[in-house]
């Protein structure tokens, strides 16, 4: 299954979707209104995810028109979100090519130690359809597609997209900017879905999307595949943890190789969609912050 979570008047309700049908989860118990709430009722009746929620969807209101993506909203709200970089070989050759210091990202990419940074905080992050922002004091930003591994109680439970928007102009000038680059607001976007682990045969063999559009043309297309990965999400999850309080949920962005080439920037106006395998599509649109 995945899961989504929609706008409804009472506030955000969650949403079970397999194949065409979608259920709607809080029609069952008021209490069902996040993946947290799921997770915590399947970690207590050990049970799966799937199997929790499989159990009570006969007893759940169907949704016949199925979800629209207007009304989809953040579908899990981690605590914290925190990325991974140069963990692809095209991503170290274009970090090269923007940086004054190419040998830090060499180094790196080569080392048994990924790079392992924060990325966001909830009021930072947006969900699908929400707009993404680019600094105004950057001439050049960009938005990075990312498989997302979703944690829970310090356990790789799911998958989602994520958008690593960044500031390619400041982090090239100086790797000690790498903070300003990466974490401002709405730098942040995970959606359209939660999709729980059991459900993805391979994380690292996904197929990946991303195009740019700007007045209903596109700038930007390039297809990808998490096969071309050099570190396994389990590794970086591992460093994650080191010496590391894990709160109850996070999400950890596992690097991108789709990397626009330097001619091409966001501008407020543009719409960024990320399509990864059995996940879904996260669109979002771009303003300038």
């Amino acid at each position: 299954m995945r899961y989504y979570r929609v706008s409804g008047r009472d506030g955000p309700r969650l949403i079970a979707r397999e194949g065409e049908q979608a259920y709607d989860l809080t029609s069952v118990h008021d209490d069902l209104r996040t993946v947290t709430d799921l997770l915590a009722a399947a970690r207590y009746l050990q049970l799966s995810i799937d199997d929790v929620a499989g159990g009570i969807a006969d007893r759940a209101e169907r949704i016949p028109e199925g979800i629209s993506e207007d009304e989809t909203v953040l579908p899990i709200v981690p605590d914290e979100v925190w990325a991974a970089g140069v963990t692809y070989e095209i991503s170290e050759q274009a970090r090269e090519e923007e940086s004054a210091l190419p040998d830090v990202y060499r180094r790196v990419y080569e080392s048994d130690r990924p790079e392992v940074f924060f990325k966001s905080t909830p009021d930072r992050t947006v969900g699908p359809e929400e707009a993404i922002g680019v600094r105004a004091d950057s001439g050049w930003n960009v938005p990075e597609p990312e498989l997302g591994v979703v944690i829970y109680q310090g356990s790789i439970v799911g998958y989602t997209i994520g958008n690593d928007v960044s500031s390619r102009e400041i982090e090239g000038s100086n790797p000690l900017y790498l903070t300003q680059a990466k974490v401002y607001d709405r730098s942040c976007a995970i959606g359209p879905c939660f999709v729980p682990a059991e459900s993805i045969d391979d994380p690292h063999d996904l197929e990946m999307t991303m195009t740019i559009s700007r007045d209903g043309e596109r700038i930007y297309e390039g297809e990808t595949s998490t096969n071309k990965m050099v570190r396994s999400c389990e590794e970086l999850v591992s460093y994650y943890r080191r010496s590391n309080s894990l709160p109850r949920l996070s999400v950890l962005l596992t690097g991108t190789s789709l990397v626009p080439p330097e001619d091409v920037t966001l501008e407020a106006g543009d719409t960024v969609d990320i399509w990864i395998e059995s996940i879904g599509t996260l669109s979002n649109p771009v303003v300038t912050v």
